[in-house]
């Protein structure tokens, strides 16, 4: 099964994921960690579900591992 990033039901707190964070949205620079909590509440989002990594760190998925 592939898994959509801007889809909410695709993305799962232990996750393996990249995103970028909002201070790399100009450069796109992606960020890898483990997905602690999701903090998009709608079912799908354009530019991919905001989540929490695990150290802390809050970007838009944009890549499930």
């Amino acid at each position: 099964m592939i898994r959509d990033h801007r889809e909410r039901d695709d993305i799962n707190p232990g996750l393996k994921v990249k995103i970028v964070l909002k201070k790399d949205q100009r450069t796109g620079k992606l960020t890898q960690g483990v997905v602690k909590k999701l903090l998009t509440n709608s079912k799908y989002h354009p530019r991919g579900i905001k989540v929490m990594l695990e150290d802390g760190q809050v970007g838009r998925v944009q890549e499930v591992l």
